[in-house]
């Protein structure tokens, strides 16, 4: 893993509740959605990196762009480093060197931003799940 990308104490406006002190999620990660389960509590780690993401759309839209790219630049996340560690998730086709990371059962996306080159991260952003 690279540390100096991530941070075990959360800062800014990410609510202390959701990470233990050892830097884990607490609470259950959830499908904003439709409420699917994407990751139990204590499989995660959090971690500050700015990644861009598109806004959310059904899977099938958004490999599909005019030039102009409309989403968020984030930087709270969720860190996974193995797939399956996520109760439910999928993921977009390529797109360039990336593959967003959606809900398996309603495909609503993207909830997060994976990297070819590297196969061990997975990042889930906060701000696009639930937590309960």
């Amino acid at each position: 893993m690279d540390d100096s990308k991530q941070s075990s104490s959360p800062e800014g406006s990410v609510d202390p509740s959701l990470v233990s002190g050892d830097g884990k999620n607490v609470k259950s990660v959830l499908c904003q959605r439709c409420s699917s389960k994407v990751l139990c509590p204590g499989m995660a780690v959090f971690a500050e990196k700015e990644l861009f993401l598109p806004s959310m759309r059904k899977k099938t839209s958004i490999g599909q762009s005019d030039g102009t790219l409309d989403g968020d630049t984030l930087t709270a996340h969720w860190l996974v480093d193995d797939m399956y560690t996520f109760e439910n998730v999928g993921f977009t086709k390529d797109v360039g060197k990336v593959k967003y990371l959606i809900c398996a059962d309603c495909e609503i996306g993207p909830i997060g931003w994976h990297c070819l080159d590297d196969k061990k991260s997975f990042y889930v952003a906060l701000d696009r799940v639930n937590h309960e």
